[in-house]
């Protein structure tokens, strides 16, 4: 089975295959696919728009959208939907960083999650959504080499942040695998 993915992103494309393969199911990006506006507000909302909108243009072809990002809960849910722009620049992911680090300084209640929504379309219509989390903390700088957006500064219970564990770990635990894990057991079914 082929999906085509709503993304840009070539890290969140290597991390989904990586998660699907094993199901054989093959996974296609889009890559002069045009920006689609995200008004929704939610993060939900923001992956049915997208999903929605370039499955209407790819006739019977099954389009997945994913909206992620970081909710932080002494920031009130920010960045939430906001996440890759946080900073006020799309997708730089140092700016955002060192936005929240600085928003947190003085902060003792560090506990924020990742979250993840995906949605199905096809035609145009959203078939079915799928939701996951990781729950971490704020760290107080950033670590690690691996991933994107905010994994040097998200810290998992063992003390690491997901940028210092290896991309296979991650998918084992991350927030997309999670909400890919319930795609792939629908599409499965």
């Amino acid at each position: 089975m082929v999906l085509y993915v709503a993304t840009k992103n070539n890290g969140k494309i290597k991390e989904i295959n990586k998660i699907m393969e094993s199901a054989g199911i093959i996974c296609k990006s889009f890559p002069d696919m045009e920006d689609i506006e995200e008004t929704g507000s939610t993060f939900e909302e923001n992956a049915k728009i997208k999903a929605d909108f370039l499955s209407a243009k790819l006739k019977d072809e099954y389009v997945i959208a994913d909206d992620s990002g970081l909710s932080v809960d002494a920031l009130q849910g920010a960045p939430g939907i906001y996440s890759a722009r946080y900073s006020g620049s799309h997708g730089d992911d140092k700016a955002n960083n060192m936005k929240v680090l600085k928003e947190m300084q003085g902060i003792e209640n560090r506990k924020c999650r990742f979250i993840c929504e995906i949605a199905l379309s096809k035609n145009g219509k959203t078939i079915q959504t799928f939701h996951g989390e990781l729950e971490g903390e704020v760290g107080y700088e950033e670590k690690g080499e691996n991933g994107f957006g905010y994994d040097s500064i998200f810290l998992l219970p063992n003390g690491k942040t997901t940028a210092e564990i290896e991309s296979d770990e991650k998918n084992k635990i991350s927030h997309r695998y999670k909400a890919l894990e319930k795609l792939r057991d629908y599409l499965i079914k």
